[in-house]
């Protein structure tokens, strides 16, 4: 469990700042360039859990590259190349402070709202008489509040949105058309490897030349939802839970051991026989969202392989 990259502490030329979100780490290079380095650090209920998971960060990156390779046509994006397999290079954008999920089915956060009687979400009017897991009529878009780190995404309608200037309404329209494409194609996608994509989220920015595109990651364990589309309908009528490939098993293993994130909860104790549970399933969604086994990078000296990849790249631009 050494050989996982949980922090970094690089110093690129011509950097000129560095952001640690829940998971990434991303330099400013010049003002011109992202470069973001996908760690080994889980993050559940808006809390970084204590140990890194091996391959994580290399999943998330090689997932997100490979959608936003296979979205562009629809949706252009702030990528520009991968030059080490945990990390990603991308345009400077400044970022919408929303994230916009999207939700298919009745699931997590949706169903946990609708279990205590809540039929509106984020302005969203849900129909009476569905269960978990239940596919909604239509996909419904629950946006969040984009939250600093350490702190609570909250969930906030399209009205407070715009009521409150933080995105503004042409700009607004532009965000709901791209994660509704967006969607659509990773619905296709999913179907297409025998999954249900369920629920995502999609981040936002704009470059500095004014264009709207798809930052961040895209069709991830971290920021999806996805069932087994075999045995789904099934599994709802026998009132089953559904075999799901997704982040949602930790934060039910954190349930079940009674942390949600709130004060006063501890973080249970996560043994290396559980920390490589949760690395297996996430090579697992790997292998089936991509359609291909799923090559381990050389982790003996992580640090040292990432900084000279992204010191090599960065030679020649």
């Amino acid at each position: 469990m050494n050989n996982t990259i949980t922090t970094t502490n690089f110093n690129f030329p011509k950097q000129k700042s560095v952001y640690r979100g829940k998971v990434r780490e991303v330099y400013n290079i010049d003002d011109q360039y992202l470069v973001m380095v996908a760690t080994d650090r889980l993050s559940a209920f808006d809390v970084v859990l204590p140990k890194g998971i091996p391959y994580k960060g290399q999943i998330l990156n090689q997932i997100a590259t490979k959608f936003m390779e296979l979205t562009k046509d629809i949706v252009p994006n702030w990528l520009i190349a991968a030059p080490d397999p945990n990390v990603a290079v991308g345009h400077l954008c400044e970022s919408f402070k929303v994230e916009m999920v999207i939700r298919g089915y009745v699931s997590g956060h949706a169903a946990r709202e609708y279990s205590l009687g809540k039929r509106m979400l984020c302005g969203v009017a849900l129909p009476e008489g569905l269960k978990e897991n239940d596919r909604l009529p239509n996909p419904i878009i629950t946006p969040t509040t984009k939250a600093d780190n350490g702190e609570h995404d909250e969930d906030i309608s399209r009205e407070a949105i715009l009521d409150k200037g933080i995105v503004s309404e042409a700009d607004y329209l532009i965000l709901e058309k791209f994660t509704r494409a967006l969607y659509q194609r990773g619905t296709e996608i999913a179907a297409s490897r025998g999954l249900i994509l369920v629920d995502t989220k999609y981040e936002f920015g704009k470059t500095k030349s004014g264009e709207i595109v798809l930052i961040d990651e895209i069709h991830t364990p971290d920021s999806s939802r996805y069932f087994y589309l075999e045995g789904y309908q099934e599994r709802q009528d026998r009132g089953e839970e559904q075999k799901q490939l997704s982040k949602e098993f930790v934060r039910r293993w954190l349930i079940e051991n009674g942390f949600q994130g709130k004060e006063g909860q501890l973080i249970p104790d996560m043994t290396n026989e559980y920390i490589e549970t949760v690395s297996e399933r996430y090579i697992e969604l790997y292998e089936n969202i991509i359609g291909a086994a799923f090559v381990k990078a050389d982790i003996a000296n992580i640090h040292q392989r990432i900084e000279k990849n992204v010191l090599e790249y960065l030679k020649k631009v």
